[in-house]
């Protein structure tokens, strides 16, 4: 498995990387979640990474490459890039309980998962990081002033759950 861009592009499996990383940036701009911008001076500029990971299939044949670009949240400034970070979950005892209850009541149960959860989340802060090894554009020097929140992020957990109030 990669674990840097440079490792992903000169891989045997080269090809099926870069579509991953071609599907995640189509989807990263599919939902607006940055666009490019020149940083004001001395902004904390956030480097971020792809990641890489296999989807396997039930005989542990390879089903799909994945790639995502996350920022890295551990750069952040507290009080500069997040504030609040704190996002409700339910703790697993309740999980239990609801499906206990519903079980006995005969009722069904539904989820949902939503693809790219977290790139819906708008952000309050103004937050720049760095353009997508193997994905810069512009003229140079400008970085992704994010609109939407990245995979990473500290406050990506709150900026969804704020959309879904």
């Amino acid at each position: 498995m990669p674990s840097t861009y440079e490792e992903a592009i000169n891989s045997p499996e080269a090809v099926h990387w870069r579509q991953a990383m071609d599907e995640e940036i189509a989807s990263l701009h599919a939902q607006g979640t940055w666009r490019l911008e020149h940083p004001p001076q001395g902004a904390n500029v956030i480097p971020g990474k792809w990641v890489y990971k296999l989807k396997r299939d039930a005989n542990g044949g390879i089903e799909r490459y994945k790639a995502r670009y996350v920022a890295k949240g551990y750069k952040q400034i507290e009080g500069v890039d997040f504030d609040e970070v704190f996002a409700p979950t339910g703790c697993h005892a309740t999980v239990r309980a609801f499906l206990a209850s519903a079980a006995a009541e005969g009722m069904e149960v539904h989820h949902v998962d939503v693809r790219t959860a977290f790139l819906h989340g708008e952000l309050e802060e103004q937050i720049y990081c760095e353009q997508p090894p193997g994905y810069v554009t512009g003229e140079g020097g400008e970085k992704c002033r994010l609109i939407k929140a990245l995979y990473g992020l500290k406050q990506a957990g709150r900026a969804w759950h704020r959309k879904l109030e």
